[in-house]
């Protein structure tokens, strides 16, 4: 395991800011991408939507029983979210919502606040 992906909030928490290449929550600041699953927020290795795969979301399969909404945060701008991968989250019965980080960021925060089941995946744009 990466030490990247060993490093995380044992908690959720709401985000406070996002820009430079990271991101400011719990009166802590985290540099790359991110993860926020109902087991906390963990430090994510991928960097851009092209590392979009099976492997990068294993530890969101891991958590799929406690996750209805999965935000995606594509970096600055849209991209594609590939199909496979929607069908796969379709099957765990997760819906998913591809949107640049800012908007997933902000949205993480409107639907924790109402205590949804949901989780996220930002990418860190620099």
């Amino acid at each position: 395991m990466e030490e990247a992906e060993r490093r995380f909030l044992p908690r959720v928490a709401p985000i406070d800011a996002y820009g430079s290449g990271g991101f400011r929550f719990a009166e802590m600041s985290h540099r790359g991408s991110l993860l926020c699953l109902p087991s906390g927020m963990h430090a994510w290795s991928v960097s851009s939507p092209a590392e979009f795969s099976v492997q990068a979301f294993e530890p969101v399969y891991a958590e799929a029983d406690k996750i209805d909404i999965l935000l995606i945060g594509t970096g600055k701008d849209v991209a594609f979210f590939p199909e496979a991968l929607r069908w796969r989250f379709r099957d765990l019965r997760i819906s998913v919502d591809a949107m640049p980080t800012g908007a997933a960021t902000q949205t993480w925060n409107i639907l924790l606040a109402e205590d949804r089941r949901v989780a996220a995946a930002l990418i860190a744009a620099p």
